[in-house]
């Protein structure tokens, strides 16, 4: 069978969701070599895995975008960001590839300079996005203002008008760096942004058609194979089995981004109605916060129990869980995304509404990393909150009961039935299989 390298970023919130597509392809026989961030190493290990670290000069360059005032400086932090670690994970990962001598290699889109040194390798490789992806189409408005599809004429004059101004920025901050690497690296430059997304020849994007604009232009090479849960610690914690009030989950990010006022705004918002309050912080300090007796402020659980318990969940804006919700959603009544005092969703990026669900794909994360890693996909309701203290929930009876309603029910049952036919972890071993190299 095949040898395959994996090569992430340093983000949980990267490595976790192609850990299960890892998983699956080691299952059907294949040997997995892992580079990823150094604390994940003995994790990965007891799953069978080949891992090592990725280079420590890349795990030590921040992700600092939370510091931007707006989506666009945001935009230009995250790409200073992976062109800085670029000059480091190309050298990384071409040393890796010398060592395992894999017969393919999959790397993180947000690893510029891996990826280029995955193309200048010259054997079969992919790469996997987990966040909405920001490429080009006809069919759907331009990336970053979050316009709903176009209707009619005037729609589509809108689009051919919004396109260069909005896609045109992120072409003049992102192609000037992206192509310096490349062309150390013995690289054609690209022409435009799209390129880097459709150069790969597989990319694995980790959702489903119903969460996303409708394309009739996808590129042959992208994959969509559903969302791919994985929970590193799948046992449940003891002391959720005596929780006896309905559970709301607050998450934040696996990255630091300033959104600890996410949890302080739950819990005191929370405080006095008849709910638990769950909240991770898995990047932050659990010791900084107030919280009240009817919540428990851990550092990191995994979210799939609790969800199977929550009756609303409120995230930073990541992907991950939204799609999780949208995998619970027949027992999860409403799902809040919220936004920060400066008006955007912690992280970044610009209000959105999204074809199917009330949501884009080009929100939160996804405009602060290119993003991340993570957007906003997949809400059963979407409340659009300030952080002053939750408001909705000091009103009893309050919580979003969106998904109760039966056309919202219809609509994620299409969704669920559309996850479960990609197969997620399943759908993503079979494709990179069919590369050449990959065995199958």
């Amino acid at each position: 069978m095949a040898r395959i390298l994996a090569y992430t970023s340093p983000a949980r919130g990267h490595l976790f969701p192609l850990t299960p597509i890892l998983a699956e392809l080691r299952r059907r026989g294949h040997d997995i070599a892992l580079r990823t961030l150094a604390s994940e190493v003995p994790l990965m290990h007891g799953l069978g895995f080949d891992a090592a670290p990725i280079s420590k000069h890349v795990e030590a360059i921040d992700h600092d975008d939370w510091k931007a005032s707006n989506p666009r400086a945001a935009l230009v932090h995250a790409v200073a960001t992976f062109v800085a670690r670029a000059q480091h994970d190309a050298p990384d990962l071409r040393q890796a590839i010398a060592d395992e001598r894999p017969d393919l290699v999959i790397v993180d889109i947000n690893s510029w300079g891996g990826m280029a040194t995955a193309e200048a390798w010259g054997g079969p490789w992919a790469t996997f996005c987990p966040y909405p992806l920001p490429l080009s189409s006809r069919d759907a408005p331009a990336y970053g203002p979050g316009f709903p599809p176009a209707r009619g004429p005037l729609g589509r004059l809108r689009d051919r008008v919004a396109r260069p101004l909005f896609v045109g920025m992120l072409e003049r901050m992102l192609l000037p760096k992206l192509n310096g690497v490349r062309t150390q690296l013995g690289l054609d430059p690209f022409k435009d942004a799209d390129a880097m997304f459709s150069r790969p020849p597989l990319l694995l994007y980790l959702t489903a058609e119903p969460f996303e604009y409708p394309r009739s232009d996808w590129p042959d090479s992208v994959v969509m194979v559903g969302p791919c849960e994985w929970d590193p610690e799948p046992e449940p914690p003891a002391w959720l089995a005596q929780i006896e009030q309905p559970i709301v989950l607050v998450t934040t990010s696996s990255e630091f981004q300033g959104d600890g006022r996410l949890i302080q705004a739950a819990l005191d918002g929370l405080r006095d109605e008849p709910v638990f309050v769950v909240a991770t912080l898995p990047a932050g300090d659990p010791a900084a916060f107030r919280v009240p007796a009817n919540a428990r402020l851990e550092r990191f659980i995994s979210h799939g129990p609790v969800l199977d318990r929550a009756v609303c969940a409120v995230t930073h804006g990541g992907m991950g869980d939204p799609e999780g919700t949208g995998q619970r959603r027949a027992r999860l009544r409403g799902a809040v995304r919220t936004r920060s005092a400066r008006g955007r969703p912690p992280g970044g990026g610009g209000p959105s509404r999204n074809p199917v669900a009330g949501e884009t794909p080009d929100t939160g994360a996804s405009a602060r990393q290119g993003s991340r890693g993570d957007g906003v996909q997949g809400w059963s309701a979407t409340h659009r909150l300030g952080l002053r203290g939750c408001r909705w929930a000091r009103r009893r009876g309050r919580c979003p009961r969106a998904s109760t309603h039966g056309h919202l029910e219809q609509r994620d049952r299409r969704r669920c039935a559309a996850c479960s036919v990609k197969a997620g972890a399943t759908g993503g071993g079979l494709a990179c299989q069919r590369l050449p190299g990959g065995s199958g």
